[in-house]
């Protein structure tokens, strides 16, 4: 992909005027920012929203359920979430749309040290894997654990915070953990060649990960504006794969503590969980029906839905730009 800032600048001017000049809209992350959520720092920083007619509020979140959550409830208009959770909290009743794709992969895996004997997800029977409670791996684990020919009660879920899964299976309190994918450096920092390393999507279970998600009534009210944030997005992430260094400055400029050669690191690791097959030949961002179609199986089989619905009518690609495609990334363990 060989986009230049000018050209993509030029695009997103292009959309100023199509939402109402200075709608408030609110965007609620998944989690605290980090290189991940460069794109969209860059893009308010350069005023791109602004001038596409948006008056963007950025939002820390605290996980893909409650930014689900608020999104459907009306309490946020858009909301940054792993796809099985939207998807979890539509069958509750969320009312929310999905519009854009971040994560083809999902960026979910295992992380062991090696020196455990640990070398596959049927290694892991009869051990403890540490991660938070109620986090979205113990749900889809079942999934896991039947693709790989073990019985998914043998092993033992140890409740262990984000911020302390490393600490605690370097000390031996867990036997694996689970992390997404864009914290791996971190890991390889801290575990160097002992570090074991399995990815979801490699063990046989490849849901779509974070997406973006809109309230549906306001889709229906305001869909010049929301296509408006959704080209706008979609340019931002395209403009941070060609040109990352400017957009992991805004970020770290916006957030006091985060560090450039780290979230740097992290944004490479993102660009990996972007690209597919899908995100290179349809568009950056785009949603296999096929796709979502088994993402929603599996959240039905092995999470739960409160409802079952028609899980075509909960996601769209009309906003999306065609001619942005994502570039092959190759995953590096």
């Amino acid at each position: 992909m060989k986009l230049r800032l000018s050209v993509i600048a030029l695009a997103v001017l292009g959309f100023a005027g199509v939402a109402q000049a200075g709608e408030p809209v609110s965007f609620l992350l998944n989690w605290v920012a980090g290189g991940d959520h460069a794109p969209y720092y860059y893009a308010q920083k350069m005023g791109w929203y602004k001038k596409a007619g948006i008056d963007l509020t950025l939002l820390q979140g605290k996980g893909s359920a409650v930014a689900a959550q608020a999104a459907g409830a009306g309490a946020n208009t858009f909301g940054l979430a792993d796809m099985t959770t939207v998807l979890v909290a539509i069958g509750k009743g969320a009312n929310e749309t999905a519009v854009i794709n971040i994560y083809a992969n999902y960026p979910g895996g295992f992380y062991w040290l090696k020196s455990s004997g640990i070398k596959s997800v049927k290694d892991l029977a009869g051990k403890k894997i540490g991660n938070p409670p109620g986090d979205a791996a113990r749900a889809l684990w079942p999934a896991l654990a039947k693709a790989n020919g073990i019985d998914p009660n043998s092993v033992t879920w140890v409740n262990v915070g984000p911020g302390a899964k490393l600490a605690a299976l370097k000390a031996g309190r867990v036997d694996a953990v689970t992390e997404f994918y864009n914290e791996h450096h971190t890991y390889k920092a801290q575990l160097g060649s002992d570090m074991g390393y399995l990815a979801w999507k490699d063990a046989g279970l490849n849901p779509y990960g974070n997406s973006i998600v809109v309230n549906g009534t306001f889709l229906k009210v305001h869909r010049a504006t929301v296509a408006a944030f959704v080209q706008v997005t979609q340019n931002a992430f395209a403009t941070c794969v060609a040109h990352p260094k400017p957009c992991i400055q805004a970020l770290v400029e916006a957030n006091s503590g985060l560090q450039f050669d780290s979230q740097m690191v992290n944004w490479h690791e993102v660009e990996q969980l972007m690209s597919d097959k899908t995100s290179q030949t349809m568009a950056l961002g785009w949603f296999d029906p096929k796709r979502m179609d088994e993402t929603y199986n599996l959240v039905k089989t092995y999470v739960g839905l409160g409802k079952p619905f028609d899980v075509t009518k909960y996601y769209t690609n009309a906003f999306l730009d065609k001619s942005i495609k994502m570039k092959a990334v190759p995953f590096t363990n």
